[in-house]
Parts: C-alpha cells; structure tokens; sequence
C-alpha cells in the first residue's frame, strides 16, 4: 500500500498546483513588479521607477481615504451581516415557543423564512445595486416617494450627501449579504444536537443563555470563516462592484465612497497609471492578508467537539 504513495499523490497534484502558480501566484508576482515601474497599461513599453509609486501613494490623499473606507467595511460588515444572521439563524432553530412533543423548535414558517432571507443571494450584486440605486433616487426614488407620503418634506439625498452615501452604501451590503449566512448558521445548528439545549432549558437557562453558553460556541468555526470571508467580500469585488454602480462619479461625493479596488480601477483605466494602480493592489493584497490574520488569531480557541 506504501509504494509508489507519494508518486501517486504528487500525479494528482501537479495539475491543479500549476493552474494554481500560473492564474494566481504568477499575476501577484507581475503586480509587484509592474509596481515598480510607469506602465501606463496600453503601451508595451515601460521604465524602472524603484520606489517612486510607493512615494507617491504614502502622500495621496485620496488613498488614505480610500484605505479608511475599506477598512471601515471591512470591520463593520462583518459585524452587522454576521450578528444579524446569527439572530435570524437562532430564532429560525431555537428562538420558537415550546410546542408540543418538542422541547425546543424555531418560530412558524420558519422555511418561508430562510427562503425569503436567502433570496438576495439568487440576484446579480450588479442588479441589486441599480435596484437600489433606483430605489434611493433623490427626486422619483421609491424610499423618498414613501417618506413624502407619511409627511416628510425634507427628505435627504442618499447617495449625494457625503455623510450618508457609503453608510446607504453598506447598508445595501448588509441587506444582500445576510441571508446566505443565515441559512449557513442554521444548517451548523441543525447539526448540534437538541439535547443540549433541552438540558439547558430544563436547568433554567434562558434563550440568551443558551445562545452564548452553547450555540455560538458549537458555531465558533463556522462564524471565523465567515468573518474571513465578509471581509475579503468588502475589499474585493463586492465592495468595488456596488460603490462603482450606485455611488456618484463614482466614488463621489467627493471620494467618500471611494474604496481601494475603486481607486486601483480608477488608476488603471481611467488614468492611464497601471504602474500606480498595481502599487495601490499590493497595498490592497496587505491590507487583506492583514485581516484575515488578524481575524484568524484573535479569534482563535481551543474546538469544541460535539
């Protein structure tokens, strides 16, 4: 059984470990190096800079600020998608009244609901942001229309107010993202077996208790790996694909929803500055690998086994 293991494992690896380097390794590795240089991303030919694109990053402005909104989402998207979910996914299972024959049980139409919830996720993130870019229109917007109607007449600007734009913005996020993981924590606590929490219920515990003494902990796994994956969503291509359709500019009113994909997009096709826009990816690649080790080791404890 032991000859010729290794020569069998390494067959099947040597396929996907070059598509592996080739399609992503091999692109992180020409990105630093363009960064070193003034490619203009059309002509094929171009001259070393050394450090003058870095430089010229640490005194913009606008990536500053494009690195504090990234940030930003980073941080409290996650935080609001996966607290909302976990609310949802805990009442879906467990939060319902005792009925009979069943010690604990989610609330009615419980299925209805995670249908509903996971709806979102069937449509295109580019849909959902002309939809709501529609929805939040200043003059003949559906939200607007509905607070003149209850007697608001000074009613904001949404996405053209630089206070509110990229809070409109991740709100959008939230409500496009919450329902994935609300069916991804419910079926982690249908795997967690119902006699704990009939213990819990018969000692006394309240739902409160229950949740944080034994469904989070059973789901902390779960929950980090989510948390992982909200954020990378944020800096990558969600963040860049709804700031870019409904923001102004976009990235506007002035920068304030510009975020780092935004802003490397920006460098590269609009600017004519690919050299630039790849420094502005590795600061991105950092700021991401940053994250996740963060995430990874603050949130690391010891695995409950169940």
């Amino acid at each position: 059984m032991q000859h010729g293991k290794y020569r069998f494992i390494i067959g099947f690896l040597v396929a996907p470990m070059a598509l592996y380097v080739l399609f992503v390794i091999w692109p992180f590795i020409q990105s630093i190096y363009y960064s070193f240089t003034d490619w203009t991303g059309l002509s094929p030919d171009f001259k070393m800079v050394g450090f003058d694109n870095y430089t010229k990053m640490l005194d913009d402005d606008i990536f500053w600020k494009s690195l504090q909104h990234s940030v930003l989402l980073a941080v409290l998207l996650p935080l609001v998608t996966l607290g909302l979910a976990l609310f949802f996914a805990f009442m879906l299972n467990v939060g319902g009244r005792r009925r009979k024959g069943a010690a604990i049980a989610g609330v009615r139409g419980s299925g209805f609901y995670k249908i509903a919830y996971f709806f979102p996720q069937v449509l295109s993130i580019a849909i959902v942001a002309i939809l709501f870019q529609f929805a939040f229109d200043p003059a003949q917007g559906m939200i607007n229309g509905t607070l003149k109607a209850v007697g608001f007449d000074d009613v904001p600007d949404w996405l053209g107010d630089p206070n509110l734009a990229l809070w409109v913005i991740m709100a959008v996020l939230v409500w496009c993202t919450t329902g994935f993981f609300v069916v991804l924590f419910s079926a982690g606590m249908a795997s967690i077996p119902k006699d704990f929490y009939e213990a819990a219920l018969l000692d006394g515990a309240s739902r409160f208790t229950t949740f944080f003494r034994i469904t989070l902990p059973l789901l902390w796994d779960t929950v980090q790996s989510g948390w992982v994956y909200m954020g990378i969503l944020a800096l990558g291509a969600e963040g860049f694909a709804i700031v870019h359709i409904m923001s102004v500019g976009p990235g506007g009113p002035d920068y304030s929803t510009t975020v780092l994909p935004l802003y490397v997009y920006q460098s590269a096709f609009r600017d004519g500055q690919a050299g630039y826009a790849t420094t502005i990816g590795v600061a991105l690649l950092l700021v991401t690998l940053a994250f996740a080790a963060i995430v990874m080791r603050v949130g690391r404890r010891e695995r409950l086994e169940f």
